[in-house]
């Protein structure tokens, strides 16, 4: 049995988790691990901006299909990049029936930034994905198997159907998957499908099937993976305090100061984790080689750890928004708030206040509301039965005619484009920029003992040689091990 990672790297936002900071961690021998949500999208501005490094462009002439490539290419990219005031090209909103163009593109999309994340190194590397994003997620983890991706990490909902799914996409078999309906009845099958013939006519041998992480925040819902769906090869538990979507508190929600309250229900017992025999790892507040070795004690295979990478000089993260957020951090001042009615999607949602976010509530007032990406639309039945699309964040209006309630939009911010504003490719309407948000976990300002002597950053090597030259870890692990799932 080969040896397991002991640091998973978080898979964060989009693109903050990018190819750079996956490729700087699994050069380590721990798990690097890509954002899977909105590569489409990100592909498609990366190329508009002109591609200055011309890695999207290298790693497009890789893909196994170049007439494919060469569609992306020539409707998404701009010689020379979009500069000033212009704005990004629309790129149509992901549908339960997407054209063959949009699949292209999410199949694309996560090729490259796999691929990236892997070359030049026998490293290990990961893509997590949102359970609650569906309708691009077949075809953006099909473009990560092309490229030969080792771990598929999901989390935010129950994912149930992924190692199912992996199994088929691996065979380049057509798909079906199950959507989340609010108001389906028990007769109806709304399903998305996924046919990789129809964007890879020549797929070549079957591809190897990477290992499967559930990222859960209860015990229950491991034992009922480990039961009901084959395939799960291990879990990460992520504990309120982690960074971005948190799982909802057990039992109804109460608040203290705005922010969810968590108490002993939400605990995870780690007991029958380890019960099942399956490797697991914790999030949330471990990032320290104490809690490395804290985790080790309790029987976990190591820690999963965001927010010290997102702050890291290798990760996606806009350069003046993270010397903003470190600066507060030497200064003391750097708070994380728990907002329970900032994301879409209901769950609590985890926001760096910073000014000129949408922390700020001018700027988050100040925003017309819209949904033009709709990666966390709600699916819904209409009245005659069929697929409806809503968003919380949408105009009031509109939300109310589609069946929503207005007292759900209270609150609500677009965070997919808050999120890749984060990154530096926010759309810009009438000369005025999207605002971005950042989130982050609640050992935020513990990054202070990665900023020594006064240095103002540091790279993502340097989280990982904290972690582990601190923790005890005497035996670097050989890059290209891959890990065992018993």
């Amino acid at each position: 049995m080969t040896a397991r990672p002991e640091i998973i790297q978080g898979g964060m936002g989009v693109a903050v988790s990018s190819f750079k900071l996956a490729r700087s961690v699994a050069r380590q021998g721990q798990l690097g691990v890509v954002s899977g949500t909105a590569l489409d999208l990100v592909l498609a501005r990366r190329l508009q901006r002109g591609d200055p490094d011309g890695h999207a462009r290298r790693a497009l002439s890789h893909f196994p299909d170049q007439n494919l490539a060469e569609r992306v290419l020539e409707a998404y990219f701009v010689r020379g990049g979009e500069f000033g005031e212009a704005p990004f090209l629309e790129t149509p909103m992901f549908t339960a029936a997407p054209t063959r163009k949009r699949q292209e593109l999410a199949v694309a999309g996560g090729f490259v930034e796999v691929f990236l994340a892997k070359e030049g190194h026998a490293g290990l590397v990961g893509i997590n994905f949102l359970e609650k994003i569906q309708l691009p997620t077949p075809a953006t983890l099909y473009g990560a198997l092309l490229a030969r991706v080792d771990y598929v990490l999901v989390g935010a909902g129950i994912p149930r159907d992924i190692p199912g799914l992996l199994d088929r996409l691996c065979r380049h078999e057509a798909t079906t998957l199950p959507l989340h309906v609010t108001g389906a009845e028990p007769e109806d099958r709304f399903e998305l499908c996924f046919d990789p013939a129809q964007v890879l006519p020549n797929p070549g041998p079957e591809l190897p099937r990477p290992l499967f992480l559930a990222i859960i925040a209860s015990a229950t819902l491991a034992l009922s993976l480990a039961k009901r769906a084959s395939g799960v090869d291990g879990f990460i538990v992520e504990g309120p305090t982690a960074g971005g979507h948190n799982a909802p508190p057990r039992g109804p929600l109460a608040l203290e100061q705005g922010q969810p309250v968590y108490g002993p229900r939400d605990a995870v017992d780690l007991s029958k984790l380890r019960a099942l025999g399956l490797p697991f790892w914790l999030a949330g507040s471990y990032a320290s080689p104490e809690g490395l070795r804290r985790a080790r004690a309790e029987g976990a295979s190591g820690v999963q750890v965001g927010t010290a990478y997102a702050l890291s000089s290798d990760s996606g993260l806009d350069n003046a928004l993270r010397e903003r957020v470190l600066e507060s951090v030497e200064r003391g001042t750097a708070r994380v708030f728990t907002d329970p009615y900032a994301s879409p999607t209901g769950f609590p949602f985890k926001v760096v206040e910073l000014a000129g976010t949408l922390s700020e509530a001018a700027i988050y007032q100040a925003r017309p509301r819209r949904c033009d990406l709709g990666y966390l639309r709600e699916l819904y039945r209409r009245g005659d039965g069929s697929l409806g699309y809503r968003c919380p964040g949408e105009p009031v209006d509109d939300y109310v005619r589609k069946g929503g309630r207005a007292e759900d939009t209270v609150g609500r911010k677009c965070i997919c484009n808050g999120l890749i504003a984060t990154v530096g490719l926010g759309q810009r309407r009438d000369g005025a920029a999207e605002a971005p948000i950042v989130t982050a976990g609640d050992d935020l300002t513990s990054l202070g003992r990665l900023l020594h002597e006064g240095r103002r950053g540091y790279s993502a090597a340097e989280v990982t040689d904290y972690l582990l030259a601190r923790a005890g870890n005497t035996e670097r692990e050989s890059p290209s091990a891959r890990p065992s799932s018993t």
